[in-house]
């Protein structure tokens, strides 16, 4: 009995250690998103640098070819708008089947919904003009990267879905990666491309991730407290 009880609390321990961390590193990520929005925002319209967006382009410049050209075009589709509506639509039907996530398919439409309508907003207040050098015609001003900010939420919650719903650690890990190595992707398809300068896309990762953050703690807090209700008027 005692083992049991010792292996039982060294187990709890380890879970709130795990628990923690994951907090501590949240809060981290939080907070450094919303210090890199504001540094790219102090950059571009007060301090007017130029060096990290004639950088970016520059080396895009050097490694450009048909091919490359080729793969950054289907790259920047699944940051895209139709992409996107299509795919949270999709999910959300998904997880709408199953009972025990349906709450996800909320979680996915508000997210997507709610990013989507602060990107725009802040397209209209920073109102930046894109890149007059762009492979292809684009609507809508540069600052911040709908593709980074809205294709990084999109993205990024399927790694939060990953990381509170698959047991096996490595295939966690594998999925994230992977899932983060297209984030880059995107976001770099839209410099090589020249619709967006890289300042616009690092504003739109940090602006995607710091909504992303708030909204699923939020979402969670009501998830907590309508689950509370139910149970209340069960016991009733």
């Amino acid at each position: 009995m005692q083992e049991n009880g010792e292996q039982t609390s060294k187990k709890a321990g380890a879970f709130l250690a795990v628990v923690t961390l994951q907090m501590v590193i949240a809060w981290l990520v939080f907070v450094g998103s919303a210090f890199l929005f504001f540094w790219m925002a102090t950059v571009v319209f007060v301090e007017q640098e130029k060096d990290l967006d004639q950088a970016a382009f520059a080396l895009a410049r050097e490694i450009t070819t048909p091919e490359t050209t080729q793969a950054m075009y289907f790259v920047t589709f699944f940051g895209s708008k139709n992409f996107l509506i299509f795919g949270s639509l999709g999910l959300a039907f998904v997880f709408l089947i199953f009972k025990k996530w349906r709450f996800y398919s909320l979680k996915i439409i508000t997210i997507a919904a709610t990013t989507t309508l602060f990107n725009q907003s802040m397209k209209l207040f920073f109102g930046r003009p894109r890149p007059e050098t762009a492979f292809l015609e684009q609507n809508g001003n540069s600052f911040p990267s709908g593709h980074a900010m809205i294709g990084g939420a999109f993205w990024g919650l399927l790694v939060y879905l990953v990381w509170t719903n698959v047991r096996q650690v490595w295939l966690k890990w594998l999925i994230s990666i992977l899932i983060g190595i297209l984030i880059f992707l995107i976001g770099f398809s839209r410099v090589y491309l020249n619709v967006h300068y890289a300042s616009d896309v690092l504003a739109g990762w940090a602006a995607g991730i710091f909504w992303l953050i708030m909204a699923i703690y939020l979402l969670n807090k009501l998830q907590q407290r309508l689950g509370r209700k139910v149970e209340k008027q069960v016991e009733g």
